[in-house]
């Protein structure tokens, strides 16, 4: 991940970021103290989908559509090729046509490829309430988001990916989050294992691990 330093925030945005207790980073505090969604098995969200746990990722596609299947929490989402324009934003939610529909943790996707190797996508969308964080850090992101990735094809095996921050209520201008991060293509037959989020299993974990004295 690659972040500006100090981050172009808001008077609004830097408010926001200032109320999160996150775990990592130069505001992060202890576990025990630390107010991350990610703890409540809230849905990391786009786009710290991307900048977080970034684990193994299957990326399917037809003529219509790119899916990205990813690992971390066992999340999937579609990125729409078939033409489609970039839904609009409104205030809660998007108009798609002439439908306004609902946030979504991952938002709406549309993609075009700008050539043979290089697959840009735009994401707006996404809900901007507090259940998701940009990143492990506690940045935080509003409901007027728009999320660009690029995903360029170096060779048959290297993919690089790309992610553009742009929220007018939290940054005072775009700024990129992750630049060029470098994926290597993986056996097709390679099966990814399963990682959900469990509440049982985050309590077996510090039962035994993290507070044992509890």
């Amino acid at each position: 991940m690659v972040t500006p330093d100090p981050l172009p925030f808001t008077p609004y945005g830097l408010e926001v970021y200032k109320s999160h207790h996150p775990t990592a980073g130069p505001d992060g505090v202890v576990p025990d103290l630390s107010d991350d969604p990610r703890d409540k098995c809230e849905p990391p969200g786009l786009p710290r989908a991307d900048l977080y746990q970034l684990r193994e990722t299957q990326i399917l596609q037809n003529e219509y559509k790119v899916v990205i299947l990813y690992q971390y929490s066992t999340r999937w989402r579609v990125i729409w090729t078939d033409g489609r324009e970039l839904p609009k934003l409104l205030d809660g939610g998007v108009m798609v046509g002439k439908e306004a529909r609902e946030s979504r943790y991952y938002g709406y996707s549309v993609g075009k490829w700008v050539d043979d190797t290089t697959l840009v996508v735009e994401t707006v969308g996404m809900i901007g309430d507090g259940r998701t964080w940009l990143d492990n850090g506690g940045r935080p992101t509003s409901d007027q988001l728009k999320v660009t990735e690029t995903f360029h094809r170096v060779d048959h095996d290297r993919l690089e990916w790309s992610v553009m921050i742009d929220d007018p209520k939290m940054y005072s201008k775009t700024w990129v989050a992750m630049d060029k991060f470098p994926m290597k293509l993986e056996d097709a037959h390679t099966d990814v294992m399963e990682q959900y989020c469990s509440r049982t299993e985050m309590e077996q974990y510090d039962k035994l691990f993290g507070f044992p004295e509890k």
